[in-house]
């Protein structure tokens, strides 16, 4: 694909409810074409990665198992084709750095669905933070309680996940951490519980405190925070009523609090329209993909590998 602002053409690998739900908010964009669909499950649909990239579509949307991603990211990339991919990249350090690598050799635009970047009210609690209004962030607080496990059984198979709730659910709060505070800890502590992958994690990254579950008795669909506490007040990001998609920010200072985000907010697939909007624009690897190898190392270090 020529550098220069067009209208890209799209193959969209693995179509389940991720899958789908990706296709359908880069079309409702208009940013896009979609291009080719493979789904070995879905009739008359391509068969394989392989059948997708005959197709010589200008990105590809990755959705499928964990273990498959950085193989299929980097046969894609090597073909000169851009890659917008589910997390996690790679089930360690050494798999996500290789598809950063081979995008950046490619000069081809790499995209991870970190979708909490993207929501409202995450967005606001960051600039909150980096505005230095809270003074010293002497404290962070992340939580990611799913009262649901996962469905399909690849989940708990550590070599085809790369692990259990820490790379499916802590993998945001990492990441919001990383993006939020510039988090570059010294010290990393945690606590895995669960078999054969955990089920319940906590962990300690100097300090910012983290904390993540599948099948938690939590009186509700899920339990999601990530507060930020300064010298000068803090901010606060929750789920409303056990909701996934709907969040709250607040300013809090002393026993008050501002509310600064309300929901709704329809964030569902904004990361992905956001990649096939700078697709579009023609951008090539950003230096902003080296942040997926900064999560994945601190994944490795809370999983002691």
């Amino acid at each position: 694909m020529s550098l220069t602002a067009t209208r890209p053409r799209l193959g969209f690998l693995g179509l389940g409810w991720v899958g789908r739900s990706r296709l359908d908010a880069i079309a409702a964009s208009g940013l896009a074409e979609i291009g080719a669909i493979a789904d070995p499950a879905l009739p008359g649909a391509l068969g394989s990665l392989d059948e997708l990239l005959e197709a010589a579509p200008d990105g590809i949307v990755i959705a499928t198992p964990s273990a498959l991603h950085a193989e299929q990211a980097i046969a894609a990339l090597e073909r000169g084709i851009a890659v917008f991919c589910q997390k996690p990249l790679g089930r360690s350090a050494t798999e996500t750095r290789t598809v950063v690598d081979a995008a950046r050799a490619a000069d081809r635009l790499l995209g991870v669905d970190l979708s909490y970047r993207f929501v409202e009210a995450f967005r606001v609690a960051r600039d909150v933070v980096r505005s230095g209004e809270l003074g010293e962030i002497l404290a962070g607080d992340l939580v990611f309680h799913n009262a649901y496990g996962p469905d399909k059984e690849w989940f708990y198979d550590p070599e085809l996940a790369g692990g259990g709730c820490v790379i499916d659910l802590g993998v945001h709060l990492i990441d919001l951490a990383v993006w939020t505070l510039d988090l570059d800890p010294v010290e990393v502590r945690s606590r895995l519980r669960g078999h054969p992958v955990e089920q319940l994690a906590t962990a300690e990254l100097d300090h910012v405190r983290l904390a993540c579950s599948w099948n938690l008795h939590a009186g509700r669909d899920a339990v999601i925070e990530a507060s930020f506490y300064g010298s000068n007040g803090a901010v606060s990001v929750r789920n409303v009523n056990g909701s996934f998609y709907d969040f709250r920010c607040e300013r809090l200072c002393g026993t008050s609090t501002e509310v600064l985000v309300e929901p709704p907010d329809n964030w569902a697939g904004r990361a992905a329209v956001d990649w096939a909007r700078r697709l579009a624009a023609g951008e090539g690897f950003g230096a902003d993909a080296d942040e997926y190898v900064r999560v994945a190392a601190l994944l490795d270090r809370i999983y002691g590998r």
